[in-house]
């Protein structure tokens, strides 16, 4: 029992000290900013695809 408690211990150290060393790595936070961007392209384009196809129709409401 006592050896599985310090194996236990040991990996979540470990597991903590490499989540340290991604995080220092900046790699990780831009791509999180560049999919975020992307998805917020992809939204916008949806939308004025949207309030274009609206505009078409003539529709009273414009917003999507």
């Amino acid at each position: 029992m006592n050896l599985s408690k310090l194996m236990l211990k040991a990996l979540l150290v470990a597991g903590f000290a490499f989540s340290l060393a991604a995080c220092g790595d900046g790699e990780a936070e831009n791509a999180g900013e560049k999919l975020d961007e992307v998805v917020t392209d992809a939204g916008n384009a949806v939308e004025d695809a949207c309030e274009d196809a609206k505009e078409g129709m003539n529709a009273e409401d414009k917003d999507c």
